[in-house]
């Protein structure tokens, strides 16, 4: 069966999410996308994303095609993130700071404190020793960060008294189906706890070449673009 220029842009899509997830390497990405854009029939989509994992439901339904070429965000594989053991359960930065970030595993239930000093807790790239973890956070004239990735289930009920206890949000998303659920809860005294929902530099990165890649892709006159 013919495709449609719709079809292809589906397809094209769900290329530029695996691609922005680190599914996809950039050479194989422009690849792949060339190929859709050349594809002419649905036999020529189906490759092209027949090895990249289905989301929980589809948008668009296009007969022939797996849910992740019709248009639905692929998410992060989350049963490779979840279980194990943990790697650290507390923190604690008195007149000076700590950090946790990259590849490591945060406990079910992790405590931070900080006074007169500050830490960060970055969860963009870690992995977690269950589907449900708690982050406690403890300021007092200090600051705590803690950044967390859009596509997780998050929840966050701390108090701030003469300080914050803030949530920020960067990067719109919707938990991924099978996503862990994460709450920040604490206390803030005279300091502050902030909690940011936003990419990684890294997958921002990928998205920006991503949807450049888009852009910069002349119109050949039938509705269709192409490498240039």
């Amino acid at each position: 069966m013919r495709a449609s220029d719709a079809e292809r842009e589906r397809v094209a899509e769900a290329l530029r999410e695996a691609v922005a997830e680190g599914r996809l390497e950039m050479d194989e990405f422009e690849q792949r996308l060339d190929a859709t854009f050349k594809a002419r029939t649905h036999g020529e989509l189906v490759p092209l994303v027949s090895d990249l994992p289905a989301p929980g439901a589809a948008v668009a339904p296009v007969a022939g095609l797996s849910p992740v070429a019709r248009g639905a965000s692929a998410p992060v594989d989350w049963s490779r993130r979840i279980g194990g053991p943990a790697t650290s359960t507390w923190a604690v930065a008195f007149w000076g700071g700590f950090g946790r970030k990259g590849r490591w595993t945060v406990g079910r239930t992790f405590t931070a404190f900080a006074m007169w000093g500050g830490g960060e807790i970055d969860l963009r790239e870690a992995n977690f020793e269950d589907r449900e973890v708690v982050i406690r956070c403890f300021a007092i004239m200090g600051g705590i960060q803690v950044k967390v990735p859009p596509n997780v289930d998050l929840h966050v009920n701390g108090v701030g008294v003469m300080g914050g206890f803030d949530e920020q949000t960067k990067d719109a998303g919707e938990p991924d189906p099978g996503a862990p659920r994460v709450r920040v809860t604490g206390f803030a005294l005279m300091g502050g706890v902030g909690v940011d929902r936003k990419w990684s530099k890294t997958q921002r990165q990928r998205l920006k070449e991503a949807e450049r890649l888009r852009l910069d892709r002349p119109d050949t006159g039938d509705g269709r673009k192409e490498l240039g």
